[in-house]
């Protein structure tokens, strides 16, 4: 599955942006703010629009999707911001967001033919996925596809992504990494700074505790970068978080897909001319590198 796993990966750094941009539009917190959630940061509009899809979720059901945030922060969240709207009004929310951010970024250019088969192929792949154990793809693949294509393309990039995300956690899981360690071994492996993983909300003390259980399993040094068995066990992840993701990218092919990645060009490069996105992402996209 090699040639498949090699192009799940590449489709994820051209699609993530795609979804991702939600997070962070001006569009999308005036949307959230409408219905009056605190936009004085991102996490209270973040929690409501990625988790509403599984609808009026508790804490350790988010929890357990969530899995590299602190419990504790997820339980600042969750289910509180059912109390600000309900995960109906979040998803109507989500769309008027996901609208108004692409016809920012793209003007007419969001009925374009380029994007009716983005659209079209998008949707394909992502209607091909398996969703067992798989709770956000699930979520979000039950949901109503919307009828306009820029609407359904970022749909289709939604439901992937967290098809390739729900894997990841089966990923980190086989290899005894909990929600702390696993951004600890990420950071070690230099795939962003650690003060990047800050939003995540593990305290100094509860970091420091997890890097010395990775240090106990001579995968981190002291120092907290990665040993050679702990840069090979995030191989491990990443290949297998690949492996994973592959079985929509094998049924679409890798002609399709490529055709997908050539249509989505002008809305990933409309995305990153947008400037929405942080420079560093804590998903080690273009700095963690997996040979095949």
């Amino acid at each position: 599955m090699s040639a498949s796993s090699r192009l799940a990966r590449s489709m994820w750094h051209q699609l993530e942006p795609l979804h991702a941009v939600l997070y962070f539009s001006p569009q999308a917190f005036e949307e959230a703010a409408a219905l009056n959630y605190d936009v004085d940061t991102r996490w209270p509009s973040y929690f409501a629009y990625r988790t509403a899809p599984l609808g009026a979720a508790g804490t350790r059901l988010a929890t357990a999707t969530y899995y590299s945030f602190s419990p504790r922060t997820v339980a600042e969240h969750v289910p509180a911001v059912w109390d600000v709207a309900t995960p109906e009004q979040v998803l109507d929310a989500r769309v008027r967001a996901v609208d108004r951010t692409y016809r920012a970024m793209l003007g007419d250019g969001v009925a374009a033919d380029g994007i009716v088969e983005a659209a079209e192929l998008a949707r394909r792949a992502a209607e091909s996925v398996q969703v067992e154990g798989r709770a956000l793809t699930a979520a979000n693949l039950d949901l109503p596809w919307p009828d306009e294509p820029h609407l359904a393309l970022w749909h289709a990039t939604t439901v992937l992504r967290e098809h390739r995300g729900d894997g990841h956690l089966v990923a980190l899981n086989a290899a005894g990494l909990d929600g702390c360690e696993a951004l600890v071994s990420f950071a070690a492996i230099g795939a962003a700074p650690v003060a990047n993983f800050a939003g995540r909300g593990w305290s100094e003390q509860e970091w420091d505790e997890a890097t010395q259980r990775l240090v106990a399993r001579g995968l981190v040094k002291p120092d907290g970068t990665a040993t050679e068995d702990g840069r090979a066990l995030r191989d491990q992840v990443e290949r297998m978080t690949d492996d994973l993701a592959a079985e929509p990218w094998r049924r679409l092919g890798e002609d399709r897909a490529a055709r997908l990645g050539q249509l989505t060009a002008p809305v990933l490069g409309a995305v990153f001319e947008s400037g929405l996105l942080p420079m560093t992402s804590t998903l080690g996209i273009a700095t963690v590198q997996v040979a095949y």
